[in-house]
C-alpha cells in the first residue's frame, strides 16, 4: 500500500466529545499529523472540542470527501456512526480506541505513534466491509436505514414475547416467538449477536446471521444464510408493539403488520488494518484466549 500511503496528505479527525480524554487525545493526534506534514481537518463537533480555527466540515460525509483518511477517536459506537455516515465513500477509516472492548477501533492511544508510522510507510491493508440495509414498510410510510453491525427487531416495553414471521428469498423460514431477532453482518458477529448465542464469523465471510433473542422454542437456533439473501420480517403480533434498530443507534417503532426487509447494501466502507494486526489476533487479545492446553 505504499503508493496509496503517499497520497495520505489530508487527514480528517473525528472524535466523540463525550469520551473521557477525547480532547487531550484529539490535540495529540492533530499535533502528530501536523509534525508529519499532513493537513488536518475536523467535523464540527471535533472542531468545537479543541477550539479549531479552521472552518469544519458540516457532516462526516463532507469531511470524507475532503480528505484521504479519517481517524475516528472513540469507541465502537463512534466507528459505527462514522461508517454509516460515510458509507459508499472510498475514504478509509482507522479507529483509535477511547472505549472499552473495541473491535472496530483497532489502535489504542498508546499505539498512536507506531500506528501513524505504519500509515506513512504503507504498512497496512484496506478491508472492505459490507453494510446491511433495512427497508421499513409501515401503513403510511417507507424508510430505509443502514447498519454496519446489525439490524435488530425487539419487543416493546411490555414483558411479553412478540411473534415475527420470517421469510428468506420469499420462502417461509419460521415464525419466531421471542424477545426479538438480530440480523447481523459478518462485522457485527462479535456484537449483540454473540451475546445472544450467535457464532463468531470472520469479517470476510459472505454470510448473514439470524440470531433469535430468547426464543420460546428450545429447538430454535441461529441460522446462517448467504449475505446476498433477502430477509423479510413481519410483526405478526396483533396487540404488541416492537422496534427496529440499526447498530443500536437508529430506532423506529413498529406496529402490528409492519414489515422490514433486510438485505446487503450496495454501499460499503473501507477500514484500515495495520501490519501486525488481524481479526484473529484481536479475538485472542480481547477475549483473553490463551491458546494453550487446559
Amino acid at each position: 500500500m505504499k503508493q496509496f500511503a503517499s497520497r495520505l496528505r489530508r487527514i480528517g479527525v473525528v472524535a466523540n466529545p463525550d469520551k473521557p480524554g477525547a480532547e487531550a487525545l484529539t490535540r495529540r493526534v492533530a499535533a502528530a499529523l501536523e509534525r508529519a506534514g499532513r493537513r488536518v481537518a475536523f467535523d464540527a463537533a471535533t472542531a468545537r472540542l479543541v477550539g479549531a480555527k479552521a472552518t469544519p466540515a458540516n457532516s462526516l460525509a463532507t469531511l470524507a470527501g475532503q480528505t484521504d483518511l479519517l481517524l475516528v477517536l472513540g469507541g465502537d459506537g463512534t466507528m459505527l456512526r462514522a461508517a454509516r455516515e460515510v458509507a459508499g465513500s472510498s475514504t478509509p477509516l482507522l479507529g483509535i480506541n477511547l472505549g472499552n472492548l473495541g473491535f472496530l477501533t483497532a489502535v489504542s492511544p498508546e499505539q498512536l505513534t507506531s500506528a501513524l508510522r505504519k500509515l506513512w510507510e504503507g504498512r497496512f491493508e484496506l478491508e472492505e466491509r459490507s453494510l446491511l440495509e433495512a427497508e421499513v414498510r409501515q401503513r403510511s410510510s417507507t424508510a430505509t436505514i443502514l447498519a454496519l453491525n446489525d439490524v435488530v427487531l425487539a419487543r416493546g416495553q411490555a414483558s411479553r414475547l412478540i411473534e415475527l414471521g420470517v421469510e428468506v428469498n420469499g420462502e417461509l423460514l419460521t415464525r419466531y416467538r421471542c424477545d426479538g431477532l438480530i440480523a447481523s453482518s459478518p462485522t457485527g458477529s462479535t456484537a449483540y449477536s454473540l451475546a445472544a448465542g450467535g457464532a463468531i464469523v470472520g469479517p470476510d465471510a459472505e454470510v448473514l446471521m439470524l440470531t433469535p433473542i430468547c426464543p420460546h422454542t428450545l429447538s430454535i437456533r441461529p441460522v446462517v444464510i448467504n449475505l446476498r439473501a433477502r430477509v423479510d420480517v413481519t410483526l405478526v403480533s396483533d396487540r404488541l408493539t416492537a422496534s427496529v434498530t440499526a447498530d443500536g443507534q437508529q430506532q423506529m417503532e413498529l406496529a402490528p403488520g409492519d414489515r422490514v426487509t433486510i438485505r446487503r447494501s450496495e454501499r460499503t466502507v473501507q477500514l484500515v488494518r495495520l501490519a501486525g494486526s488481524s481479526f484473529y489476533a484481536t479475538l485472542r487479545h480481547k477475549f483473553g484466549w490463551s491458546g494453550g492446553n487446559v
